[in-house]
C-alpha cells in the first residue's frame, strides 16, 4: 500500500526523522489560515499524487496546464496562488500514464538552503533475505541511471532482520560515502530511525531522494515515499485509514474488494487466469504472438462462480478489445470458471471476442457448459492456440497507443 508524502513524513517525525514545516492544504478555504501562518521566504508546493516525476510533470485543469507538480515560490503569496491553481487539477508525469492523478491536497513545504544532496532507501531484499540499506552521494537524481552510469556511487548494507541493526551500519555507510566527521552520528541516527520504522509498521520500501544537509549542518528529508506490505497490514490496522483510493486504478480497488489479484496494463487483451505463474506465461505468449494484455488478472486457486462473473465485469469496464481466459483445473474446477463465465454473459451483451481454454479438473463439463449456453465463446485447444486465436481476433490498437 503507498502513502503520500505529507503521510510518509508524519510518520518520520512520529521516528524522530528530521523533516522541514509544512502544511497540508486539502481545500481552498484551507488558504487563507495557512497563509497567515507562513513566514517570509522561499516556499515549495507540492501536489501530493501517488506518482514520481513530479518536478518535470503538468498539473492540468478543464485541459488547460497550469504548471508543474512541484513548484518553488519565492514568498508565501506566490506559493498560496500556486496551490490555488493546481488544487482540484490532473497531474500527468511519465509515471501516470494518459489519466493522469487527481491532485486532491498539495503540501506547501519551507524551504531551506542545501549544502549536499544525498539518496537514502532501505528496501525489503529477496535475493540476500534481509533489508538492504541504500546510500548514495547523487541525491536528487533518478537513481536507475545512477545505478546504470555510476553505479560505484550507490553504498548498500543489508541487514539480517534475525540478528537486527547494529550501530555500525549507518556509521559504515557514511563512511563509504566519504561524510565529513561531523555529519557521520546525525546520518546513523536517521538511518537506524528509519529502520525502526520499517520494521516496526511492516514496510516494503522507504525512500528518501533528497535527503540534504543545509548550510546551517541541518539533516533533513526533503522527499518521502513509504510503502507497506499489503499482507502485513492486520498487524498495524491504523495504517488503513491512509490509503487513498482516489489515487488507484477503479478496477484495481473493484477487484481488491473482491479479493482478486488485479493489475491494469495498457493493452488491449483482457486476460483472466487461475495463478500468478499461468498469468505472467499467458501475456508473455500474448506478447511473443504480437499481441499487448490489458491486464493481470489472477483468479487464484480457490475461485468461485461470483469471483468469475465479477472478474469478467471488471474486466468489460475497462475497454478492453478482447478477452482470454486461461484456466489450469486444479484446486479451481473448470465448469466453475465456465458457470461464472455463463453468468456474466448473461447479463452483458458481449461484443468482443471470448477465447476460452480449459484444461486439467472437469475440463470435459467446463467446455460442455459453454457449448450448451450457446454464447459466442471461441474454444481453443491449448494455450498457445487460444493466445494466437485471441491476437488475431484483436485488430484495434492497444489503449496505451
Amino acid at each position: 500500500m503507498k502513502i503520500h508524502e505529507y503521510q510518509a513524513k508524519a510518520l518520520f517525525r512520529q521516528f524522530g526523522v528530521p523533516v522541514a514545516k509544512s502544511y497540508v492544504v486539502e481545500d481552498p478555504d484551507e488558504l487563507g489560515p495557512v497563509g497567515n501562518d507562513l513566514t517570509p521566504g522561499v516556499w515549495v508546493v507540492k501536489a501530493q499524487v501517488h506518482a514520481g516525476g513530479r518536478g518535470k510533470g503538468s498539473v492540468q485543469v478543464d485541459g488547460k496546464v497550469v504548471g508543474k507538480g512541484v513548484q518553488v515560490a519565492p514568498n508565501p503569496k506566490v506559493a498560496l496562488d500556486i496551490a490555488d491553481s493546481i488544487l482540484g487539477g490532473t497531474l500527468h508525469t511519465i509515471q501516470t500514464g494518459d489519466r493522469g492523478k487527481p491532485v486532491s491536497r498539495v503540501l506547501i513545504e519551507q524551504g531551506v538552503d542545501i549544502e549536499s544532496e544525498f539518496y537514502l532507501a532501505l528496501i525489503v531484499d529477496r535475493e540476500h533475505a534481509g533489508i538492504s540499506i541504500m546510500a548514495s552521494t547523487e541525491g536528487g537524481m533518478e537513481i536507475e541511471e545512477v545505478a546504470r552510469t555510476q553505479p560505484e556511487k550507490i553504498h548498500t548494507f543489508t541487514v539480517n532482520p534475525l540478528i537486527g541493526y547494529r550501530s555500525h551500519i549507518g556509521r559504515d555507510l557514511g563512511v563509504e560515502m566519504g561524510l565529513r566527521p561531523d555529519l557521520l552520528v546525525p546520518f546513523s541516527a536517521i538511518v537506524k530511525k528509519l529502520y525502526a520504522l520499517f520494521m516496526e509498521k511492516d514496510c516494503s520500501l522507504i525512500e528518501v531522494n533528497p535527503l540534504v544537509v543545509t548550510k546551517q549542518g541541518q539533516w533533513l528529508a526533503l522527499d518521502a515515499k513509504v510503502t507497506f506490505d499489503d499482507n502485513a497490514l492486520y498487524r498495524n490496522p491504523d495504517l488503513i485509514q491512509l490509503q487513498d483510493l482516489s489515487q488507484e486504478e477503479p478496477s484495481e480497488v473493484e477487484a481488491a474488494e473482491a479479493r482478486l489479484s488485479y493489475v491494469s496494463l495498457d493493452g488491449n487483451i483482457g486476460c483472466l487466469v487461475n495463478g500468478a505463474g499461468l498469468a505472467m506465461a499467458t501475456m508473455d505468449i500474448i506478447k511473443e504472438l504480437g499481441g499487448d494484455p490489458a491486464n493481470f488478472l489472477d483468479i487464484g486457486g480457490t475461485a468461485t462462480t461470483d469471483n468469475v462473473a465479477r472478474s469478467f465485469e471488471i474486466m468489460l469496464k475497462d475497454k478492453v478489445d478482447g478477452i482470454f481466459v486461461n484456466v489450469f483445473g486444479g484446486i479451481v474446477r473448470c465448469d466453475v470458471v465456465a458457470r461464472g463465465l455463463v453468468e456474466a454473459l448473461g447479463q452483458v451483451k458481449l461484443e468482443i471476442p471470448l477465447v476460452v481454454r480449459l484444461e486439467g479438473n472437469q475440463r470435459d463439463a467446463g467446455l460442455k457448459l459453454l457449448e450448451d449456453s450457446g454464447l459466442p465463446i471461441i474454444t481453443a485447444k491449448d494455450m498457445r492456440d487460444g493466445a494466437r486465436l485471441i491476437v488475431e481476433a484483436c485488430k484495434k490498437p492497444g489503449k496505451g497507443n
